[in-house]
């Protein structure tokens, strides 16, 4: 092979390199297609917060995989799950990824019913709660999510 020929193997070689990395980001991304889901959250956090840090993560693991502009994500929030909200007003790490959740267009729907019969302030009681991110009930929630096509997911 002449040096002219080994030059162009060598080209060759590295294009497919190249662009066989970039077929597995491809294929994730058409594997997955576009998604709604609906992250179903209503238990205590345990100690530190176990449980909801767990549960962001694995939110924020479902955009990463699908792609924050190829879904759309509901979390409602209901009973002790409200606790995420309120634990978040002194808990920077869930403070944090609620905010970047949201900053990736996630919907967090809190129960006005759980508001009520827990005589919870959102503004005082609820971290980054606003008078659109409260629906009349949670469990109606879920209920009319997943009519709408939302995955149910329940970490």
């Amino acid at each position: 092979m002449n040096y002219l020929n080994r030059v162009f193997a060598a080209l060759a070689l590295a294009v497919v390199a190249l662009t066989a990395g970039c077929g597995v980001a491809e294929a994730a991304s058409d594997r997955y297609g576009t998604q709604k889901a609906v992250y179903h959250i209503n238990v205590n956090g345990g100690e530190g917060d176990a449980y909801y840090i767990g549960a962001l993560r694995n939110i924020q693991n479902h955009l990463n995989a699908v792609g924050a502009e190829n879904i759309e994500m509901r979390v409602v929030l209901h009973g002790n799950g409200l606790n995420l909200l309120a634990n978040a007003l002194t808990n920077e790490t869930l403070q944090a990824r609620v905010v970047e959740l949201k900053g990736q267009n996630v919907a967090f729907a809190v129960c006005n019913n759980t508001i009520v019969g827990w005589d919870i302030d959102p503004d005082e009681d609820l971290f980054d709660v606003w008078e659109e991110d409260i629906v009349p009930s949670g469990v109606a929630e879920l209920s009319y999510l997943q009519q709408q096509g939302f995955t149910y997911v329940k970490p």
